[in-house]
């Protein structure tokens, strides 16, 4: 089985960035599609962004679109989120996911533990 492993959040004002990875140990990422949700207390899971195996197609949320670059590099088996002008509303915890189909109806069948990110106004 899979294990996804989050890494690179923490604390950061508003308005800056954060990095985070997704990396895994075991089995290859790179024929899945890889996908970033983030959710708060009380709150539903949110998508956040999507990854296509081949990283030639994405999309994105609409409240991070513009902000936020998925990305992926299949030689390290990882996948990354940079998020940039980052807003206190941002203020989750961040999971990677991995799915086999694509598109915004997939099933994403192995989740990691999440990383916190908080944005401070």
């Amino acid at each position: 089985q899979v294990r996804l492993v989050e890494s690179g959040g923490g604390l950061v004002q508003a308005g800056g960035s954060l990095r985070l990875s997704c990396a895994t140990s075991g089995r290859t990422l790179s024929t899945y599609t890889m996908g970033w949700f983030r959710q708060t207390p009380g709150k539903e899971r949110e998508f956040v962004a999507a990854i296509h195996w081949s990283g030639g197609m994405t999309y994105y949320g609409l409240d991070v679109k513009g902000r936020f670059t998925i990305s992926r590099d299949n030689t390290k088996n990882t996948v990354y989120l940079q998020m940039n002008s980052l807003k206190p509303e941002d203020t989750a915890v961040y999971y990677c996911a991995r799915s086999l189909g694509w598109g915004r109806d997939v099933a994403y069948d192995s989740w990691g533990q999440g990383t916190q990110v908080t944005v401070s106004s």
